[in-house]
């Protein structure tokens, strides 16, 4: 009997402890996106812990940002967390799958909306452009 009990809880257990392990990691302090562009370009970039393509944007922006680092403010923002500003920037950009990247000019007017994940060479192009 115990073993059958914690052979339960242990499936039940494990996926949610791992569940809240990851979207704890991934968490990253999202910023009000209409006052930290202070007239530079910028890119919300709306993503998951669980979603393969989100960990693959994840690699393409740790490769290519850096380069625009200083010129292109970019802002993160996890939609599992469930907080009033993520849920509020959900609705305002429209949100319906992740990932989805939102590139806004110096001006705050959106200028590309990309939903999934592209290549590198395409994101990077995008971001030349935004400078």
């Amino acid at each position: 009997m115990k073993k059958n009990l914690i052979a339960v809880l242990l499936i039940f257990a494990v996926p949610i402890i791992a569940y809240m392990a990851l979207t704890k990691s991934t968490a990253t302090t999202a910023q009000t996106t209409d006052a930290a562009a202070a007239n530079k370009p910028q890119v919300i970039k709306f993503t998951s812990a669980m979603c393969l393509d989100c960990q693959k944007m994840n690699e393409i922006f740790k490769e290519i940002f850096p380069k625009y680092e200083g010129k292109i403010i970019l802002t993160e923002i996890p939609v599992q967390d469930g907080t009033s500003f993520t849920n509020s920037q959900i609705e305002k950009y429209s949100v319906t799958l992740v990932p989805t990247i939102i590139l806004l000019d110096a001006t705050g007017k959106q200028v590309k909306r990309i939903e999934g994940a592209i290549e590198k060479a395409e994101m990077d192009n995008y971001l030349k452009g935004l400078e």
